[in-house]
């Protein structure tokens, strides 16, 4: 393989989204405090994301062409075979990154392993530059993602990490017909969520937390959660709050999806229908009636510098 650059994507902080929205850091401040939040906070974790990006930004000189990219424009970067992926970030950066990044390898890191968990990101600034130096080299140990597609009846597609969502952007009823597993059924709920192994500790987790404590209460016994390995060709969906009528059904609240293994969804909703991925509702397919979403796993899957 021949590497060519490093792009190094970076993610705005807080801080730095609302000195955006009013101009300057003291009417930010200003606002803050008069909102009863803690300024210092927001200060402290703009202070510490600087501070790691700038280890960061000096650790991938490697010879390579660097390319600094901020979240937002991600979706628009035509990721290249000789692309060598560093996030400097949270763990919904890594996500949101993988979907357009092909398979090429992604070095995580965690700017204030104080403030985030990280389950996405293993390296500190000061790892960053054995990290690469190994992938140069071929002997990173590389960690395969399975990665969940919907691809719409007119060609657009779109990619999930950790989980797709189909449903209503409000929070009235998504209308739809469901064709899984040999069946077919019209229902009407809260929508659908598609997880994969990554993603099944994080949204799917909550629904078996709600199904759980709905258990309890009505006297029966809770179940267990679903995790499985990240790198593992299976999805799990889940139908969010499905309502029984005459004219809608919940036989089919709940399935795995395997290899070669398709759902479709058809949607019956004039208007507000959505697909989005990962928690990023600002980057989704129209859903809308005519629109028919084939969902199962992506081809390609990510691949993270473990």
């Amino acid at each position: 393989m021949s590497w060519e650059k490093v792009v190094l994507i970076t993610r705005k902080t807080r801080l730095e989204a609302l000195i955006e929205r009013f101009n300057t850091r003291g009417q930010a401040k200003f606002y803050l405090e008069h909102a009863g939040a803690d300024y210092a906070d927001y200060a402290q974790e703009d202070d510490a994301y600087r501070a790691a990006l700038d280890r960061t930004r000096r650790a991938v000189e490697l010879g390579l062409k660097v390319h600094v990219v901020e979240r937002g424009l991600v979706p628009t970067v035509n990721f290249g075979l000789g692309d060598l992926v560093v996030c400097v970030g949270q763990d919904g950066l890594v996500a949101n990154c993988a979907k357009y990044a092909g398979e090429q390898p992604i070095v995580a890191v965690n700017p204030e392993p104080a403030r985030f968990d990280g389950v996405l990101l293993p390296f500190r600034p000061e790892g960053v530059r054995p990290a690469l130096e190994g992938v140069l080299a071929g002997r990173a140990r590389l960690r395969r993602v399975t990665l969940a597609e919907a691809r719409l009846n007119d060609g657009q597609r779109l990619l999930a990490f950790n989980d797709l969502f189909i449903g209503a952007r409000t929070h009235v009823s998504a209308r739809y017909r469901l064709s899984a597993a040999g069946r077919r059924e019209a229902q009407s709920s809260s929508g659908l969520i598609v997880s994969t192994g990554a993603g099944s500790t994080g949204w799917l987790s909550s629904v078996f937390n709600m199904a759980a404590g709905v258990a309890r209460l009505a006297g029966g016994t809770p179940g267990s959660g679903l995790t499985w390995d990240w790198s593992e060709r299976k999805l799990a969906y889940v139908v969010r709050e499905p309502f029984a009528s005459r004219h809608s059904g919940a036989g089919l609240a709940a399935g795995w999806l395997g290899a070669g293994e398709r759902m479709t969804i058809e949607s019956q909703m004039p208007s507000s229908g959505v697909i989005f991925s990962d928690g990023v509702e600002s980057d989704f397919l129209e859903f809308n009636a005519g629109a028919i979403a084939e969902i199962g796993i992506a081809e390609r899957q990510a691949c993270l510098v473990a």
